[in-house]
């Protein structure tokens, strides 16, 4: 007997949610569909999963924060194949998902064969991204940055996201149930990790993630 691949879909747009389930399930054999419509929900899908074979990740997602989301993702499910799914073909943006763990990019707008053959190649272990106009490499600020951000943990993860939010450490203590002198400890080794020298600039190095390249903003 086949083995059941689960999917999980994240997007915070519930037709359009509604349309990738239709055409995974009438092309891709031996299914089990998941929906998230935030990055909190997908967190919990996967953290609850015996398995996951296949994310499809939305980068506007609520909580997202552009590649943030995805960084966090990667980092507290590094078993799981994450694919983002966007109108955007930006290959900027495309390399950039690549760089910081993304397994594959599939827009929006590829006819429903293409969406399929990029699933099943996904599925079988391979990476899928669109053909891109430019060659150009990935600048090296770039591949850079998402070594820095690669290199935090989980937790560190939140704790950046909320400070991004502008939130003090106290609340952000409150909201992961953790000492105020633990959110000081995370907040240190953030900075040391990324190589910067106040929460002002981890804010700025993590929201470039978000705001540095034009994408749009469609389902």
């Amino acid at each position: 007997m086949s083995q059941i691949n689960n999917i999980v879909i994240s997007d915070d747009h519930p037709l359009l949610r509604s349309a990738i389930r239709q055409v995974i399930s009438d092309g891709v054999p031996n299914i089990n569909l998941l929906e998230a419509s935030t990055l909190d929900e997908t967190e919990k899908i996967l953290g609850a999963a015996n398995r996951i074979d296949l994310l499809l990740l939305d980068i506007h997602m609520p909580g997202m924060h552009g590649l943030t989301g995805l960084c966090f993702l990667r980092a507290e499910f590094p078993s799981v194949p994450i694919a983002i799914i966007s109108a955007s073909s930006d290959p900027r943006l495309i390399r950039q998902a690549v760089a910081h763990g993304a397994s594959g990019y599939i827009l929006k707008s590829s006819p429903v064969s293409e969406i399929r053959e990029a699933i099943n190649s996904l599925l079988a272990g391979e990476y899928w991204v669109p053909d891109l106009e430019n060659n150009d490499e990935l600048k090296l600020e770039d591949s850079d940055r998402a070594a820095r951000l690669s290199s935090l943990t989980p937790q560190q993860f939140r704790v950046l996201r909320m400070v991004s939010e502008g939130q003090l450490n106290k609340q952000i203590a409150y909201q992961l149930n953790i000492s105020e002198a633990t959110v000081k400890s995370h907040v240190s080794a953030i900075l040391q990790k990324l190589g910067v020298n106040s929460r002002t600039q981890a804010v700025i190095l993590a929201t470039r993630l978000d705001g540095d390249i034009s994408v749009e903003e469609s389902i």
